[in-house]
């Protein structure tokens, strides 16, 4: 460590010892098992997915640790025998594997079996597209379990759920409907790893002979899931607001995010193919210099005549267009699907509460159920918040359900509507 440490005052601007710095000494402390690290990842990645190769094969033999030089061999018989004998040599001298003299056989080292512990829970994590809170919860959860809950692994949770909220908030500000059913969807996804870290930052500031730091922490992990759990109905109420300022078009139950969607989900060479016939002649590129928008702006600003009055007579009075007859027409339909969910007493298919001969009232229809068990209605009295306060839950899997023998509609969303009992409304 001495030469280390000799070496770190360059690094630093002052005259203080970097072995007395706080900040320094944890890192100087796991100096062994931070050169395993240094020794397994040092170099080109071809060299590090190699040593970990044959680092994580030696481990896996878990009933015989101990390999003798013919079975390593044998082992790694599909690697370059000089490749392999650079790799277990530079495993040696950085102690991740260790020779015994007297049986003549080789095996890890307790940096090495800690360093593959490490990076076996990290791997674990490495397929799911949300796996920075699993595995910091599961850190967190790993050191509450043997009694040694670590300060810098809660603060590295609560980052990471102070981050996540900020990206949900985000979401919302931007008033867009795809980023917010996106945040909506990874915060179902990591909610369970939210629960985990609830339970465990509760075990932790409910032990009196933790620190005080520490429980502040678990305190502060706390109130940042709360936070998180306000979202859910935030997204929800914000969600249905966008789906009500939707631009239908026409009569035909499509609406223009409809249209985004469908776009979203074509190749670009199926695009190409569509504006191909829109597109018959490419707009001529013109380009201007500097002096010729100068020339333009001094014309505009200073030499064009402009009249001294300016007509400001309001235009002529025209009869508005008659807008009723849509909204008649869907407060028909709200009263009417209100009409059917009230006989809903058991399980019902969502294709049997909403499916009528039109698809545009289907569609209206399915876009009502969202609004189910809304919190914000609970002042209101219009028909849509009284099917808003109805006693039922929509289940839905995100599956598409074909509709068999329908002129206008060939699949509608798979889902259940589930009738609430009095313990479910209470909780």
């Amino acid at each position: 460590m001495s030469d280390l440490v000799s070496g770190l005052p360059e690094f630093f601007s002052t005259d203080l010892p970097p072995g007395e710095l706080p900040m320094l000494r944890p890192l100087l402390a796991a100096r062994p098992l931070l050169q395993a690290f240094i020794a397994l990842f040092r170099g080109g990645e071809e060299e590090v997915m190699v040593r970990l190769l044959v680092l994580r094969e030696i481990g896996a033999r878990a009933d015989l640790p101990r390999w003798s030089p013919q079975a390593l061999q044998q082992q790694f018989s599909y690697l370059n025998p000089v490749k392999l004998d650079t790799v277990l040599k530079r495993l040696r001298e950085h102690d991740l594997l260790i020779w015994d003299s007297d049986s003549g056989d080789y095996a890890l080292s307790e940096q090495a079996r800690a360093a593959l512990a490490a990076l076996s829970t990290l791997f674990s994590f490495a397929s799911d597209p949300d796996q920075e809170l699993d595995y910091l919860t599961s850190q967190v959860a790993a050191g509450q379990a043997v009694g040694k809950v670590s300060e810098e692994a809660l603060r590295h949770l609560l980052g990471g759920l102070n981050t996540l909220h900020q990206e949900f908030t985000d979401a919302l500000e931007s008033q867009s409907e795809f980023r917010i059913q996106a945040a909506q969807g990874k915060l179902e996804r990591v909610w369970q790893s939210v629960e985990k870290a609830t339970a465990v930052a509760r075990t932790v500031y409910s032990d009196e002979e933790q620190p005080v730091s520490i429980v502040h922490t678990a305190q502060a992990i706390s109130l940042a899931q709360s936070r998180m759990l306000a979202l859910t109905g935030t997204f929800k109420r914000r969600l249905a607001q966008l789906q009500q300022q939707r631009v239908h078009l026409g009569q035909s139950g499509l609406t223009t995010r409809d249209i985004s969607a469908w776009l979203q989900q074509q190749s670009q060479a199926r695009l190409a193919n569509l504006l191909e016939a829109l597109l018959p002649a490419l707009p001529d590129t013109a380009f201007l210099t500097s002096d010729e928008l100068l020339d333009v702006a001094e014309f505009e600003l200073i030499d064009r005549d402009r009249p001294q009055t300016l007509a400001t007579s309001l235009p002529p009075v025209e009869t508005a267009p008659d807008a009723d007859a849509p909204t008649v027409e869907r407060l028909i339909a709200a009263e009417r699907l209100f009409e059917r969910l009230q006989a809903v007493h058991s399980d019902t298919r969502l294709l049997d509460a909403v499916l009528t001969d039109s698809y545009a009232t289907t569609a209206y229809r399915l876009s009502l159920l969202s609004l189910l068990g809304d919190p914000e209605t609970a002042t209101d009295h219009s028909v849509v918040a009284q099917l808003a306060r109805l006693p039922l839950q929509l289940d839905s899997d995100g599956r598409i359900e074909t509709v068999t023998d329908h002129h206008a509609i060939e699949s509608i969303s798979h889902g259940l509507l589930r009738p609430l009992n009095p313990t479910d409304e209470s909780a």
